[in-house]
This record gives structure tokens, C-alpha cells and sequence, in this order.
């Protein structure tokens, strides 16, 4: 699979950013990836290996890396940016002049940001060109960074309101194990990147507790049908929860030991409390976050969605976990309603 190389800079150095990029530079694209640590950028250019996120996996020599934004965003014909959700509008908003043009920022970032209720696309089309924000692509689907490194077959998706900024994504993304498809609903990929997360918490403080294969199929299915939900009335396509961005990636999630969310759930559902998970965590569990935000979107929308509000109260009410099964398994008896 042949493409013409490109200039891209890949701002995170977490092991979600470290693994893209490290597809990048293999792919043959010229890559520079921006680190907030210097000692990561050190491990990366000393050792090949970013030892602190990503650990174990080689990195190719062509593969620049700095702690410097302007020396990885200056320039570059394309931008993916794989930083906490909360923290973009912070970073774009120092980068955004420097920007050519003609960039196309790729954001893989799965969050919504708490103090505003904006989901990505959102933060970042309030800080870039009209130009730059029509271009605006992102990256969803099921993806643990370690199996992605391992060259492991995953597929993903790429949402644009551009059709020629998503087919240039799938392009400089796709190789034989790595499979990229598009999709024309921002809105529907973002959310199901983002609520997933919070029903990744709830599948882990489950499985935290004890309850087995029946407790997460009725989990999953309900937390998609809540996800569905507020999507549909935001205005997403329902469709795009029944694809990677929807079912894919919380099935991965809510199922896989190597979720970051599932597992802070799962040390809840084993009665340690959240300040001291989080403490010892040197990655981000984007859904600790989000679920406040998802709350209020809920209100704001009108949505019921009774997962998301008992793995909230979990987190930040102080609520006991065998109260927030209790409150769920004794809801009022329903018909089950797909939307």
C-alpha cells in the first residue's frame, strides 16, 4: 500500500499518541511527536522506546520527538492530536497561530470537555481557521495502544465533515493490519468515543464486585441503548452506535483488561476510593471526567440515562457501589425501547 509521505506532528506522547505515531513513522510519513515530559522525549530519542507509556515497544529511527509544540506543530501538513480531552482547548489555544494554513488536525481524543459541555470538535473548531475546521477529522473505534504496536488487526474509524479530509486520513492511517473506515457523523463518533468510557467505569465496578457474564451483556446493552439515546437526540445518526465508534469500541472497553476506565472501575467495585486510584495512574481515565459532563447533557437534553447517573454519583456523590446496582435492578419495570 503506497502513499506519498507526509509532514505530520503528533501532539501526546501517551501511549495512544507514542502508538500512532509510531504507525506513522512506519507507514513512511516524516513524524514529530510532542512530549509534556522531557524525560519521555530522552527514553524516546536515547532508547527508542518511550519507556514511561509505551513500554517494550521498539520505535523506529526515524521518529523525532520534543518538548517543544512549535518544533512539532510548525509547518506540519498534518496534526494529530491525542491530548486529554480536558486539556485541548488549553493546548490549541498556543498553538492555533501557528498552524499553516492548509493543516489538517486529526483529533483522537475521546472526552468531552467538563467546564463547557463541548465535545472535541467543538474546542477545536472555536480556535482554528474556517479553512482548518472544515478539514477537522476524527479518529474512533476499538484500539488498545498495545495491540495496535503489536501490529495486532484492528479496524477504526474516521469521521469528517470533509469527504477528502476523511478519505486523507484513511490514506496515511491504513496499512495491512491497521484498517480505516470513514463515516460523515462527527457528532455520533465523538459521543460514542466518549460515553463509552463512562460505561467502561460501570462494566468495571461490576466485574469489581463480583458479578459475572449475565450482569455485563445486560450492562453493555443497556449502556448502548443510553448512549444511542442521547446521540439520537443530539442529532447523530443511529446507525453510527451500531459501528466501531458505538459498539465496537465499548464492547473493547467494557470487556478488556487493558481499559484504563474498567480498570479504576474495577479497583471501585474492590472498595478502593477514586482519589487513591487515580493517585498511582500515570495515564488519563477520560470517562472519570466526562461522566460529569454527560450528565449534564442528559439534562440538558431530556435523556434518561440511569447507568451514567449512578457510575456519576459513584464517583463524585460518594454513593456505594451495592446502592448503584440496587437503584438500576429496581427501576420500574419497561418495555425494551431502542431509542
Amino acid at each position: 500500500m503506497t502513499t506519498r509521505p507526509r509532514s505530520v506532528g503528533v501532539i501526546g506522547a501517551g501511549s495512544w499518541g507514542t502508538a500512532l505515531a509510531r504507525l506513522l513513522a512506519k507507514r513512511g510519513h516524516q513524524v514529530s511527536i510532542w512530549a509534556r515530559e522531557p524525560e519521555v522525549v530522552k527514553e524516546i530519542l536515547d532508547h527508542r522506546e518511550n519507556k514511561t507509556f509505551l513500554p517494550g515497544v521498539a520505535l523506529p529511527e526515524t521518529l523525532e520527538a520534543s518538548s517543544k509544540l512549535s518544533e512539532v506543530v510548525g509547518g506540519k501538513e498534518i496534526l494529530v492530536s491525542v491530548v486529554p480531552s480536558q486539556f485541548v482547548s488549553l493546548v490549541f489555544q498556543d498553538i492555533a497561530g501557528e498552524l499553516a494554513p492548509g493543516t489538517q488536525v486529526i483529533s483522537a481524543s475521546k472526552g468531552i470537555e467538563v467546564s463547557t459541555g463541548r465535545r472535541m470538535d467543538e474546542v477545536l473548531s472555536g480556535l482554528l481557521t474556517q479553512e482548518q475546521a472544515h478539514l477537522l477529522t476524527f479518529l474512533s473505534g476499538p484500539s488498545f495502544a498495545t495491540e495496535v504496536s503489536s501490529e495486532a488487526p484492528t479496524a477504526v474509524v474516521v469521521a469528517s465533515r470533509s469527504a477528502d479530509a476523511a478519505l486523507t486520513a484513511q490514506e496515511i492511517f491504513q496499512t495491512e493490519h491497521f484498517r480505516v473506515y470513514t463515516n460523515p457523523d462527527v457528532l455520533g463518533v465523538e459521543l460514542g468515543g466518549a460515553l463509552k468510557n463512562v460505561i467502561a467505569l460501570a462494566a468495571g465496578v461490576i466485574s469489581g464486585m463480583g458479578f459475572g457474564h449475565n450482569t455485563l451483556a445486560a450492562l453493555i446493552t443497556r449502556g448502548l441503548a443510553e448512549i444511542t439515546r442521547l446521540g439520537v437526540t443530539m442529532g447523530a445518526d443511529p446507525a453510527t452506535f451500531s459501528g466501531l465508534a458505538g459498539m465496537g469500541d465499548l464492547v473493547l472497553t467494557c470487556t478488556g483488561s487493558l481499559s484504563r476506565n474498567r480498570t479504576v472501575g474495577y479497583r471501585i467495585g474492590q472498595g478502593e476510593s477514586l482519589k487513591e486510584i487515580l493517585g498511582g495512574m500515570k495515564s488519563v481515565a477520560e470517562g472519570v471526567r466526562t461522566v460529569q459532563a454527560v450528565r449534564e447533557l442528559a439534562r440538558k437534553f431530556g435523556v434518561e440515562m440511569p447507568i451514567s447517573e449512578e457510575v456519576h454519583a459513584l464517583l463524585w456523590e460518594g454513593r456505594d457501589a451495592k446502592e448503584a446496582v440496587r437503584n438500576l435492578m429496581l427501576r420500574g419495570p419497561k418495555p425494551e425501547v431502542w431509542s
